[in-house]
């Protein structure tokens, strides 16, 4: 009985705005802190794993849509035993059926945040972070399927960097991913095949668009609000 109350407790919290900021913090960690620690020492990269179930864990927790609750939890049961499988196996890199997997992990979470972002119609501040965690879980999708492209297609990235199809390209690729998202475009380093310049080009639009768009959205639910 204790224990189903403590799952219950947790899933209420991680349906609660308050919880955005949880995920932010997470998502700093995985995006922009993590790869420095990878980059510096291999040692970190089982951390990378850690964090990426958890953030499937969440997603599992936030969801209050029944089909995408049931479809976050089969998504990650294989993705949690693909990684414990090839964990054993000593496989170094994340292979094509995980990372397959990984993106649809990711794409079911931005499905729900998104639909917390405007469930109740409401709007504060805790909403603005929620829009902020899609922003990045969209680059976290767009850095596996880069790797999704290098699996399958060979030679997605080039410049001044060097792939070596283990774990530690994910540092690249998620940095590849957020300069694309962000519109930055430093020249470092380039999309070389038709699949990776047309990801690179699509998160760039949808790197304008999305801000616009949602807090256009977010800003109109005080409009649609009902008079008190």
């Amino acid at each position: 009985m204790r224990n189903t109350n403590w799952f219950k407790n947790l899933k209420i919290y991680w349906v609660q705005d308050v919880s955005f900021v949880t995920l932010l913090l997470m998502l700093v960690f995985t995006l922009f802190i993590l790869p420095v620690l990878i980059e510096e020492d291999l040692s970190f990269i089982p951390l990378l794993n850690i964090m990426m179930l958890a953030i499937f864990l969440v997603g599992i927790l936030s969801a209050y849509n029944y089909l995408l609750l049931i479809v976050a939890i089969v998504f990650f049961t294989i993705s949690f035993f693909l990684r414990m499988y090839h964990f054993y196996e000593g496989y170094d890199g994340f292979p094509l059926l995980e990372s397959i997997f990984t993106c649809l992990n990711l794409l079911v979470f931005i499905i729900t945040n998104f639909m917390l972002l405007f469930r109740d119609r409401k709007f504060n501040f805790y909403r603005i972070i929620g829009a902020v965690n899609v922003y990045f879980i969209i680059a976290l999708l767009g850095a596996f399927s880069f790797y999704i492209i290098e699996l399958t297609l060979g030679n997605s990235l080039s410049g001044n960097i060097e792939l070596k199809g283990d774990e530690k390209d994910f540092t690249q690729y998620i940095y590849f991913s957020l300069t694309s998202l962000t519109t930055v475009g430093f020249g470092d380093i380039y999309p070389v095949n038709q699949a990776a310049k047309m990801l690179s080009t699509f998160l760039a639009a949808l790197g304008i668009l999305y801000p616009a768009a949602v807090v256009a959205g977010l800003f109109s639910l005080i409009s649609m609000r009902p008079e008190e």
